[in-house]
């Protein structure tokens, strides 16, 4: 049988619809003592169906902006003074605990989220006999599907004009419906996923204390930062509501670039230096994270690939996966599937997992452009900076070649050819050496200041912590120097 592969492929326009359906359900966590993975500790149905309901998201982020507004508005009005409780131990003490626990809570997402991709992500080199189950279609696949038994072909799929959950290998029909098993092991949902992502999700709600923290210090909070709490709440939520695909990769990232982050805000709240290379690499983490996220998320939308199909007599089906899928299946009429040529599928197959990607790609479009905006204009301001330099030295370097091509014999000169003449030339190729040479560097640092300048709006003051080698102007530096800071501010 032919191999199977990656193709791209459009999206439905009907999967591009508000609001998205409200269907299919979540699924609820795995039950301890099942073959999927276990989570530490139990949470309830309920109270997992009731955190994500839209009015928890929608609310918070709501009283979270107002709330940050009206304290920006208070800082302005007292001068920027530090509040009288940023000034105590006890609140240096809560900075400090608040930072340790981000950071031990992160590493311990991410572990986990390893630990579900080792379980779950196929292997496109292991070699099962049938190249029409294996290779990178393989992979895709155990990304895409995110509930179902593992294996090319056998995730669940949902269809959203029947109402019903198949396998790819099945008809669409209600005959072959079948309904997800909260405990079935092999795909992301069951075996992490649907417990590490709902903590983290919840974890967005927690990490607005960044922003009072800073305004506790008698700082701003930026309207970008506002944006990117609020927004992180809305498309953490939307990924887990609708178990999105992409989701897993913001857990993943996110989680790993907090670890860190957090880490080293509680290592400059005791006035550890760290290195300016650590620093600068995690500053460009950041801002990774924010660019790749979202074309990692929009190409779900445009990947399918091609599975071996199955068909029942009589039936017509545009959704089909692996005979075996099929054979094993507990439907009665499985047995009677025959197989069919490769078909190709779609990654992304439902209105609600769109609406979630495409959120979390607007969501992220404005730092994006932020992000380019301070780099075209940080090389501009460079660029013409140069440009006055060189002017400047021109002068004298003309001057200093036409000397130096008195004084010495140039195999390029001729008793027709003017010294001077020869002089301009060599100047000119040198000029255009070093311009070049200057573009990768001019270039290098504009991605740098354009890097700080988001970070700054997004992440406010602690920017500026990893912005400069002495600076403890973080949301966990020490409550006495930004007292003598601001002192020193107010003095001027």
């Amino acid at each position: 049988m032919a191999a199977s592969q990656i193709i791209a492929k459009l999206p439905k326009l009907s999967y591009f619809r508000l609001p998205p359906s409200s269907e299919p359900a979540f699924l609820p966590l795995p039950q301890p003592g099942s073959l999927a993975y276990n989570p530490p500790f139990q949470i309830s149905d309920s109270l997992y169906a009731a955190a994500l309901d839209i009015r928890v998201p929608l609310t918070i982020a709501a009283v979270y902006a107002v709330t940050a507004k009206l304290l920006n508005k208070y800082n302005k009005s007292t001068n920027r003074r530090p509040w009288a409780i940023s000034q105590t131990k006890a609140f240096f003490a809560f900075v400090v605990a608040h930072n340790i626990f981000l950071a031990v809570y992160s590493a311990w997402t991410w572990i986990g989220m390893v630990n579900m991709l080792r379980r779950t992500l196929a292997n496109p080199f292991a070699n099962t006999g049938d190249p029409s189950t294996s290779g990178w279609a393989a992979t895709v696949d155990s990304i895409c599907r995110m509930s179902g038994a593992p294996g090319l072909g056998n995730g669940l799929v949902y269809h959203e004009a029947s109402g019903i959950w198949l396998t790819q290998s099945s008809p669409v029909s209600p005959e072959f419906a079948l309904t997800p098993d909260r405990n079935q092991p092999g795909r992301m949902w069951n075996e992490g996923l649907a417990f590490y992502g709902w903590l983290f999700y919840l974890s967005k709600f927690y990490e607005v204390l960044d922003t009072f923290i800073i305004l506790a210090k008698g700082k701003y909070s930026s309207t970008l930062q506002t944006y990117h709490h609020a927004g992180a709440m809305m498309c953490m939520w939307a990924g887990m509501r609708y178990m999105s695909a992409p989701i897993w990769m913001f857990v993943f990232m996110n989680s790993f670039i907090h670890t860190l982050m957090y880490s080293y805000f509680t290592f400059t709240a005791f006035s550890v230096r760290v290195p300016t290379k650590v620093k600068r690499s995690l500053t460009s983490a950041q801002i990774t994270q924010f660019l790749v996220g979202a074309s990692v998320a929009m190409s779900h939308s445009f990947i399918g690939y091609t599975v071996p199909a199955t068909q029942a007599p009589g039936h017509d089906s545009d959704i089909v996966a692996s005979p075996n899928s099929a054979a094993n299946s507990t439907s009665p009429l499985a047995g009677r599937a025959a197989p069919t040529p490769l078909k190709a599928i779609s990654c992304i197959a439902t209105s609600s997992e769109t609406f979630a990607i495409w959120l979390n790609v607007l969501y992220l479009a404005p730092l994006t452009y932020l992000f380019v905006k301070f780099f075209v204009t940080s090389y501009l301001a460079r660029s013409s900076a140069e440009s006055t330099r060189s002017a400047v030295g021109k002068g004298k370097e003309g001057v200093d070649g036409t000397i130096e091509s008195k004084t010495r014999k140039s195999p390029a000169a001729s008793p027709n050819v003017p010294a001077s003449l020869v002089a301009s030339i060599a100047t000119t190729e040198e000029e255009v050496r070093r311009r070049l040479s200057n573009v990768g560097n001019l270039a290098e640092k504009a991605g740098w200041d354009a890097a700080i300048g988001l970070e700054k709006e997004v992440y406010g003051v602690s920017a500026e912590a990893i912005d400069t080698d002495d600076s403890h102007d973080s949301p966990v530096a020490p409550a006495q120097s930004n007292s003598h800071k601001s002192k020193t501010k107010h003095s001027k």
